[in-house]
Order: C-alpha cells, then sequence, then structure tokens
C-alpha cells in the first residue's frame, strides 16, 4: 500500500465516527475545489459494477451521473477502474474520449453532465489489489480539469480509502445505515430478494434487474423499489427455476 499523503490523513481525521462520514468527506471536497462541480465517491468489488455501492453523491448532477452507472453498467468509473488511472472526459461529446461507454456519455449528456472525471484510488501497481474507490466529479459545461482541482480531488478519495480503512467492518445493517445512500440501498435490496425468488447468484439478479429496466425504460432505483415495496415480480431468467 502506498504512504497516504498528509492531506489525506487529516482530512480523514475529521469525519472518523460520523454518520454517513464520506457524504460529508464528498461536501467538504466540493467546497474546496475552485471549480463547479459536482461530487460522487463509488466502491466496487468489480470493474463490471456487479457489486458496487453509492458511498457519495454531493449535487444533483452527481446522483445522476452515479445513478446511470449502476443502470448501465457502464462509465467513467468503470473504465478508471479497468485501466487504473484517471479517466478525464472534459467534453462528453468527444466521441474518442467517450468510445468504453457511449450509451452512458449519451444518457448522461440527457442529464445535463458534459463532462465526468474519474479518479480511482491507486494503492499500488497491481490491479487486484486496489480499493475499489472511485470519486468522480461532474460538470454541466465541458473544459478541462485542472491541475490544483486534480490534485484537492485525489487528496479528498485518498482520505475516503483511509476512512474504510479506520472504520471496523460493520453488519449489512450497519454498512448501509452509516455509509450508503438511502437509493443504494433499495437496489441491494432488490437484489437480494431477485436473487431468492429466481434462485440465482446476486451478479445474475442485477443483470436481470438491469435488463428489465432497460426494457421498461425505467430508472433502476424506481424498478428497485416497485420489486421491494410494490412486490413486482420479475419475467424469470432462462435456465434456473425459481425457489
Amino acid at each position: 500500500m502506498k504512504t497516504p499523503q498528509l492531506q489525506a490523513v487529516v482530512l480523514a481525521a475529521r469525519f472518523v465516527g460520523r454518520v454517513h462520514p464520506t457524504q460529508h468527506l464528498g461536501e467538504a471536497c466540493r467546497n474546496a475545489l475552485n471549480g463547479e462541480y459536482a461530487v460522487g465517491l463509488t466502491l466496487t468489488a468489480d470493474a463490471a459494477l456487479a457489486q458496487r455501492v453509492s458511498l457519495c453523491a454531493v449535487g444533483a448532477l452527481a446522483a445522476r451521473g452515479e445513478s446511470l452507472q449502476i443502470s448501465l453498467g457502464e462509465g467513467p468509473c468503470v473504465q478508471a477502474l479497468r485501466q487504473g488511472a484517471p479517466v478525464l472526459a472534459a467534453d462528453l461529446d468527444d466521441a474518442r474520449s467517450t468510445e468504453q461507454w457511449p450509451v452512458y456519455a449519451e444518457q448522461a449528456r440527457a442529464h445535463g453532465i458534459r463532462a465526468v472525471f474519474a479518479l480511482p484510488v491507486l494503492s499500488g501497481s497491481d490491479p487486484s489489489e486496489q480499493s475499489g474507490l472511485v470519486l468522480s466529479l461532474y460538470r454541466d459545461r465541458p473544459g478541462l480539469l485542472p491541475e490544483v482541482d486534480l490534485h484537492l480531488a485525489q487528496d479528498h478519495a485518498d482520505a475516503a480509502d483511509l476512512l474504510l480503512l479506520a472504520t471496523p467492518t460493520p453488519s449489512d445493517e450497519e454498512f448501509a445505515h452509516t455509509w450508503l445512500l438511502p437509493t443504494d440501498a433499495v437496489v441491494h435490496q432488490a437484489i437480494g430478494m431477485i436473487s431468492y425468488r429466481h434462485g440465482v447468484t446476486t451478479g445474475q439478479a442485477l443483470a436481470l434487474l438491469r435488463a428489465h429496466a432497460h426494457t421498461r425504460d425505467m430508472d433502476l432505483t424506481a424498478l428497485a423499489h416497485a420489486v421491494v415495496h410494490e412486490h413486482l415480480t420479475l419475467p424469470d431468467l432462462p435456465g434456473p427455476s425459481p425457489r
């Protein structure tokens, strides 16, 4: 693991022990930056985002940008994790910088997002040892990310990594209460219910939820709410029978 920068240590120390500490950290990041950005922070166990949670979404652009990545399973966060390096998409109209996630880029533009900068937390040279944390900045106009804002955002991303390391491993209920955004909790509840009902893995359950959201042209969170609170049953996957 790399040695943390002093600034990241100081930032993390400010929020240890708080409820929703990463949300406070995201707000601090947004206030520290020189430009106008929305800030999102995600944690994922794999580059396909089959096990992904949103730890922070500060600003409407971030909330929508993060939600789209959950719904579509693609976006700058995925690319940043796969390549182990920042993804600095200064103009979502530039097909060259968005070729790995064209659907995300199109839908992000439709919601007013014109630039996205995804900064992964890099713990070393081995991709398998990375933390899975990515801090993303969203902006409503195209343009390069100034170097000073890049460094400030990276400090806050590293601080989020330290916050996770400094927190004892919680139970699922404690994790949902302390770390996750309310909209993400219902998505994970729905995944668990679909997994049980259809006798499939959580990854397959997420794929089924995404596919159904796409065919109905629904937001993933809205569909998850219907599954959990309105007893909506999705069509069976081909193969395994429901339990």
